[in-house]
């Protein structure tokens, strides 16, 4: 058999049985012995090296941990979220995404984050938005990017949607760490910016969340695509 076609199956073989192992570790509770190294092989009817490979692929993934000597084997485990957001940035950089393509997406996920935040009925997660609406800033950049964190903070814990939070955060870490490529957030200025983040607060306060869609699209979207329109232009 052609050396080529021999490693195009022996990739096809540790893809298919690297599939198969990391449903079964989702399937078991994180830290539960998955297996020893014979057991697995045998169960999977795969060779020694083939499931090494294997494991070293789900180790990278975070979802295995190998532990040798007396009561080792193979254990179950779950990557972090800092490490997905880790992971998924690099994939960004590595393709790479561009700082339009970025900011175009943290713009959608924004829009959407406080859309689906309107319709939260935890109160005191509700007051913490009213309180945090009192100390909307209209000097400094930097009280604004304060500000923002907060909000944003808090929009993801009325939402609660894990991977809508992660593409969020990655994405907007993405945007803002390319540098000499910011746009004016502040659309006509800083009072501006307050003025619309007032009424999107006031909307997802009055539970409305075509209003908090229209309001979000308004000061948000609207700059983010004229920039983008611009960007395009220029080119």
């Amino acid at each position: 058999m052609p050396r080529d076609r021999t490693s195009a199956s022996t990739r096809n073989l540790v893809a298919k049985t690297t599939d198969i192992l990391r449903e079964r570790i989702f399937a078991a509770e994180p830290g539960a012995l998955i297996g020893s190294l014979h057991e697995l092989a045998r169960s999977l009817d795969v060779g020694i090296v083939t499931l090494q490979q294997v494991a070293r692929v789900l180790e990278h993934e975070g979802l295995l941990e190998v532990r040798r000597g007396p009561g080792g084997g193979y254990f179950g485990a779950r990557p972090d979220e800092a490490a997905l957001e880790r992971a998924l940035h690099s994939y960004m950089r590595l393709n790479p995404a561009t700082f339009e393509e970025a900011l175009d997406m943290t713009s959608l996920l924004f829009n959407e984050l406080a859309t689906a935040a309107a319709s939260c009925r935890d109160e005191a997660l509700r007051e913490e938005l009213r309180v945090l609406s009192t100390r909307l800033p209209v000097g400094a950049s930097q009280e604004i990017a304060t500000f923002e964190v907060e909000f944003q903070e808090l929009l993801f814990r009325m939402v609660r949607r894990p991977l809508f939070e992660m593409l969020t955060r990655v994405t907007l870490q993405y945007s803002t760490s390319q540098e000499g490529r910011r746009i004016h957030r502040y659309g006509n200025g800083l009072t501006h910016w307050s003025e619309g983040r007032a009424r999107i607060i006031n909307a997802i306060l009055a539970n409305d969340p075509e209003l908090t869609k229209f309001e979000a699209n308004r000061q948000n979207r609207a700059m983010v695509l004229a920039h983008l329109h611009g960007a395009r232009g220029e080119a």
